[in-house]
């Protein structure tokens, strides 16, 4: 795909991170730390459990100019992801790291948001209900205070889901928010079904 140009590949070999052996990650050529910078998000990838580590962002005080309709994702002709396979008759939404809604000021910038690099496995409700509640948020804070930098990093516990195509199931999301002042505020979400407000899922920010 051309959407994406590739600042910086690595590899992290690193026993707790791993599902497989180190030889069997080198047999199967498989990254544990693509890095990839795009004009709207950085991203770290997981190749072995075909999720991101972590996503980082802005959201800016845009105009709207373009939607989604008829959008979906999409795959890298170099990163090993998920695919559609993986999202198929099961519990787990195509959930946006980089959120669609906060890119819709060029076609341009809305397209990079549906990358399966940009993709997790997220539960459904999650994903539709206060997933999406606090992104709805966090575009109103940017009218309101200015620009945000966000960062997302996936939590996968020992033991977390691995689906028979490949996909592995993030056990949760720490969501990091920083105000243009300086200010942070934190969250973190399993990813399961909501049982309380998006705001109860906040927790103390730690750098």
């Amino acid at each position: 795909m051309n959407y994406l140009k590739i600042s910086v590949i690595t590899l992290i070999l690193c026993g707790m991170c791993l599902t497989l052996p180190i030889s069997a990650q080198i047999n199967k050529g498989l990254r544990t730390d693509v890095l990839i910078e795009t004009s709207i998000y950085k991203i770290s990838y997981n190749e072995v459990y075909e999720q991101p580590n972590w996503v980082e962002y802005k959201v800016r005080n845009i105009e709207k100019k373009t939607d989604r309709k008829g959008m979906d994702f999409y795959t890298n002709d170099s990163i090993h992801t998920s695919d559609s396979k993986d999202y198929y008759n099961n519990s787990w939404d195509k959930g946006h790291m980089a959120p669609a809604a906060t890119f819709t000021d060029t076609p341009e910038n809305l397209k990079l948001t549906f990358s399966y690099l940009n993709c997790s496995l997220q539960h459904y409700k999650l994903n539709r209900g206060e997933w999406r509640f606090l992104e709805a948020e966090e575009r109103v804070w940017a009218q309101k205070f200015g620009k945000l930098e966000v960062r997302v990093d996936l939590h996968f516990s020992n033991g977390h889901i691995q689906l028979p195509t490949g996909g592995h199931i993030p056990t949760g999301y720490k969501k990091h928010i920083k105000f243009p002042k300086g200010d942070w505020k934190c969250f973190y979400f399993p990813n399961e079904v909501p049982t309380k407000d998006w705001q109860e899922y906040e927790v103390k920010h730690t750098h």
